[in-house]
């Protein structure tokens, strides 16, 4: 039997270690954050409902982002034993520059509207990161303040193509002038995808105040008082504002955009440029045959066509298909570090992370995003010790195998019987 006696006061003092109390709320939610979900739970707390919606919802049945997020979930590492990596590299040199992670922020628009740090927050957050960060041409922080907040670090802008094509071109001319060195020709965008939730919850640019609105500010105050006490939300590289998402998209983009709008680009740009919205092999091989830089395989975080192709399926092909001196890049779905190495063992040059970033931002500003990148970094670097390798260049297919829930069906399979 096992001998009992009375607990000895100096034992019990060594257990009694009391941490001591985090008084910055701010801090101390973020610091309880362990996972990118996590951060998204909070933001969802914080954040009204329909500024929220918008931005973790997608088209129609938001069918393409529930898969790309699936077939991150469906990978099984193959990890090396007796492989020490008691340190790792993840340090990647892509267009041209250094970024100190596989990884970059993606753009997003109406970024102030998530909380009202918006792009400057993002920007900042990169910069400390060593990483680069990508303005939206329908950002809600000018070209020129995302300089001033990223003064030094690497600098991305995407570029729409809209109606009033001057439009474009200027916008064109003034990243190059403030020294962006990247350039993202966006081409999945000719008109507005079917984003049901704003519909749903009357969602507008700007805000507009609704019962419905006053009633879900109640427990938000904050947000709130964010947003009547700084400077208007609206876009600060196009004049146009009022209307749903769809209606402001629809309004400026144009659908008859093709190759000559992409040469006239890089006829404009003395940058490097990359094609994002790229969804198939067919298309990555005549861009490259074309002279881009390179190509960002997405399906726009599923806020376009549903049903889309998963840009972390496609990935194995189409590198196959380009050869390894080509310029590859992926988003859509990524919410852990996990998904970004099992990424670049399958091919991919650079990733991108969109809603991982607002997320962050939305759960605690600037401080939220530098939580966002710090977890998937611990998240890559614990992923990199575990398979054995100590920097990106050491991952290799093998490292992964891509499970599927969802194998096409052979033509044959559906022919008619004659």
């Amino acid at each position: 039997m096992v001998q009992r006696q009375l607990p000895k006061p100096a034992e019990l003092f060594e257990l009694m270690q009391f941490k001591k109390p985090e008084l910055d709320a701010r801090k101390r939610r973020l610091e309880a954050a362990l996972t990118i979900y996590d951060l998204r739970t909070i933001a969802k707390r914080r954040t009204p409902k329909a500024a929220f919606d918008y931005t973790d919802g997608a088209a129609e049945g938001e069918l393409s982002l529930a898969r790309a997020r699936q077939a991150f979930e469906d990978v099984e590492f193959h990890p090396g034993i007796l492989k020490p990596a008691p340190a790792v590299d993840t340090s990647v040199e892509i267009l041209g520059g250094p970024s100190a992670l596989p990884f970059g922020i993606a753009p997003t628009g109406f970024t102030r509207l998530m909380q009202t740090e918006g792009e400057t927050a993002g920007a900042g957050a990169a910069a400390a990161a060593g990483i680069p960060f990508t303005l939206s041409t329908l950002g809600t922080t000018s070209i020129e303040g995302v300089k001033a907040a990223n003064p030094k670090g690497r600098n991305w802008f995407q570029l729409y193509v809209m109606r009033d094509r001057e439009i474009s071109y200027e916008l064109t001319r003034r990243a190059a002038a403030a020294g962006f060195d990247t350039l993202h020709f966006t081409v999945d965008t000719p008109v507005a995808g079917a984003r049901l939730r704003d519909k749903r919850n009357g969602f507008s640019i700007p805000p507009q105040l609704t019962l419905g609105t006053v009633i879900n500010a109640i427990p938000r105050p904050w947000w709130w008082i964010d947003f009547l006490t700084t400077p208007k939300l609206e876009f600060a590289s196009l004049s146009t504002t009022g209307g749903t998402v769809g209606e402001l998209l629809d309004a400026a983009m144009d659908p008859t955009i093709s190759y000559a709008d992409l040469d006239v680009i890089r006829d404009l740009w003395p940058g490097k440029i990359v094609v994002k919205g790229v969804q198939n092999v067919e298309d990555s091989v005549r861009l490259k045959d074309a002279g881009v830089d390179g190509i960002v395989l997405s399906n726009h975080g599923g806020r376009q066509l549903d049903r889309a192709p998963i840009p972390f399926h496609l990935l194995p092909q189409v590198r196959k298909a380009v050869g390894d001196d080509f310029t590859v890049m992926v988003d859509t779905g990524i919410m852990n570090g996990a998904d970004i190495v099992a990424s670049v063992a399958l091919g991919a040059d650079f990733t991108l992370i969109g809603r991982a970033y607002l997320y962050g931002l939305m759960a605690g500003g600037r401080q939220g995003v530098d939580r966002t990148i710090a977890i998937l970094r611990t998240e890559i670097e614990r992923t990199m010790r575990l398979l054995g390798v100590s920097s990106l260049a050491e991952l290799e297919p093998s490292h992964v195998t891509q499970l599927t829930r969802m194998v096409p069906v052979s033509p044959a399979v559906n022919a008619p019987v004659r």
